[in-house]
């Protein structure tokens, strides 16, 4: 990352010339990820697909963010952060500029932070960080990001307080209004979760429920996201837009031992209907997801890991099983550059069900696939 001062950043952004702070800063920085990948099974013909595609380990993006010292131990704080295709130049996360992450807030060396906008929840930021996704991106996590481990959602008009780091121990609570006039409950996002770290030992826990609008509706209206990636989902819960809410229970550990890293999750997603919701969202549909991952770290440049998903949903007609191995290897050529290869092989079962591997959303009618994906990323 490279940090400029706000006169540096005004003279470059804005041509304007003024004098920074000596206590405050801003820093720019971003992420390009792009590879050329191979999906065998990519369409309902079940024909192969060779192109190129951004976002493996991280999603493209560029941002700033900044602090400024106000005294006694307390900081003013803000972050905007834009998403992008490489391939296409577009704006990502529904053509928003700062669709990432966009707010501002406080923050105190005593007593925590509160930070008001855009913002991820408190199970992506304490839980997620301990999962293969943390690491190698949507090559190892859920099919259709049911429960929201690859971070397909954030959420809009949101507070969140974040605790200072107690013996190993930290929390976040969280809460987004609906902003629906004579309903405060329509839409709105509610969360908590904690984690602690002791040693090689670290585990977190986490809970949020993500509302949609109340009455009738045709799609997803909540202030979160929700986890629909509207070009990946058709296979695996495209069907349940109209949920009255999506509520995802996660938790995860890992384990550092030498060169070897072990983690192990379990999450459970309910996707919930009411009388609103669409004829053909019958009832309730709940997944049930478990995932592990060892990495071993070659040499101080090289990683290697090693992941498997498995992925249960039941509820709403027949139930589905998703099986998933995934490999992947990265080598850093400096500080801020590295090369991946990564892959995955999924085995889908059930009445009509087809694999769809991850979140990539390339929706066969076999009921294997594979992908992989040899890629470069750079870190500014």
């Amino acid at each position: 990352m490279k940090k400029l001062t706000l006169s540096t950043l005004s003279l470059a952004l804005l041509g304007v010339a003024g004098a920074a702070h000596a206590q405050s800063s801003v820093t720019l920085y971003g992420v390009i990820d792009e590879s050329f990948q191979y999906v065998h099974n990519a369409d309902t013909s079940n024909n192969s697909l060779y192109h190129l595609a951004g976002g493996n380990l991280q999603g493209n993006r560029w941002g700033l963010k900044g602090q400024e010292d106000l005294g006694g131990g307390l900081k003013a704080i803000f972050q905007l952060e834009n998403g992008f295709d490489i391939n296409t130049g577009k704006l990502g996360q529904g053509s928003r500029m700062f669709g990432r992450q966009a707010y501002v807030g406080l923050t105190h060396d005593t007593y925590g932070t509160v930070t008001l906008g855009r913002q991820y929840d408190p199970v992506v930021d304490l839980v997620q960080p301990l999962t293969a996704d943390n690491y190698w991106g949507s090559t190892f996590t859920t099919p259709g990001d049911v429960d929201n481990n690859d971070n397909s959602s954030r959420t809009n008009s949101a507070i969140k307080y974040t605790s200072p780091v107690y013996a190993g121990f930290q929390f976040e609570a969280f809460y987004a209004f609906g902003g629906v006039a004579g309903s405060t409950g329509s839409g709105q996002t509610w969360s908590l979760a904690a984690t602690y770290a002791n040693g090689p030992f670290s585990v977190a826990a986490g809970y949020i429920v993500m509302g949609n609008l109340n009455g009738p509706r045709t799609t997803w209206g909540g202030t979160s996201d929700g986890t629909f990636d509207t070009s990946t989902t058709a296979a695996i819960n495209g069907a349940f837009t109209t949920a009255k809410s999506i509520n995802i229970a996660s938790v995860a550990g890992q384990y550092v031992a030498g060169p070897f890293t072990f983690g192990l999750r379990y999450s459970n997603a309910m996707y919930k209907r009411d009388a609103f919701s669409a004829a053909s969202f019958g009832a309730t549909q709940r997944y049930d997801v478990g995932a592990g991952f060892v990495n071993y770290q070659l040499t101080p440049a090289a990683l290697i890991g090693l992941g498997y998903t498995f992925t249960h949903g039941k509820g709403n007609g027949a139930s589905q099983t998703y099986n998933q191995v995934s490999l992947g290897g990265d080598y850093n050529l400096s500080k801020r550059t590295d090369v991946y290869l990564v892959g995955a092989y999924q085995r889908a079962s059930g009445n009509g069900v087809t694999a769809s591997v991850a979140d990539y959303g390339f929706d066969s009618n076999a009921r294997s696939s594979e992908i992989v994906s040899l890629g470069i990323r750079h870190k500014f």
